[in-house]
């Protein structure tokens, strides 16, 4: 598997360490990303204490990712604010829902069916002048603000070193489900301007995409 969420929580290994079974592989959780995005957030934007998080219930993986991000935001003093979408129906209530918490950013999952409806979502802030941080970088050239999260190509060549162990007679159940070690930053500055965000040259020099 590559750049799964959490395959524990999923049911499809025993643990990071040994998998058991027949699985591994590698996953886009890491213990320091909740954090790092936390800290990507208040320096993009000045003055940030509430930042709304949509979640899919449903997904095990968001299970893992909110409660990272519960433990971020009371280390840095950021209300977080979980907004639950699980279904096409609930998007319109969940908007008016965050709206009337009036958080000073959004933060937004990989979850499969959110991604499948991510224009949507990237409309909704952008018609309500919400700053969007999300975790795929194609998010931001899509017109999402900013995006920090686990590089998927570096995912798939380190995909290649389990390919060549397991050809040459390990089992997969001996090796451990690794985390993320390289993350991508990317900023699309034609979003920020049309939220009046004057984002800082350090800030933007440090991007790994910069969309203009």
């Amino acid at each position: 598997m590559v750049g799964v969420g959490d395959p524990v929580r999923a049911g499809l290994v025993a643990s990071f360490a040994r998998p058991g079974g027949n699985i591994t592989g590698n996953t886009v959780l890491s213990p320091d990303l909740g954090p790092k995005r936390m800290q990507m957030l208040r320096e993009a934007i000045a003055n940030v204490s509430r930042v709304a998080f949509l979640i899919n219930p449903d997904n095990a993986s968001n299970a893992a990712t909110l409660a990272e991000m519960k433990i971020a935001a009371a280390a840095t003093g950021i209300v977080l604010i979980p907004v639950e979408v699980r279904g096409v129906g609930e998007f319109e209530p969940a908007f008016a829902a965050m709206l009337r918490e009036r958080p000073d950013a959004v933060m937004v999952t990989n979850d499969p069916f959110h991604q499948h409806h991510i224009g949507r979502i990237i409309e909704f802030l952008a018609r309500n002048r919400l700053p969007g941080m999300y975790q795929a970088k194609e998010n931001v050239f899509a017109g999402g603000l900013m995006a920090y999260g686990a590089s998927v190509p570096a995912l798939f060549r380190r995909a290649a070193g389990y390919v060549h162990r397991i050809l040459h007679g390990t089992k997969p159940g001996d090796l451990p489900v690794e985390p993320p070690t390289r993350f991508d930053l990317a900023v699309n500055l034609r979003t920020a301007k049309a939220l009046s965000l004057e984002l800082s040259p350090t800030f933007i020099a440090r991007a790994d995409e910069v969309i203009e």
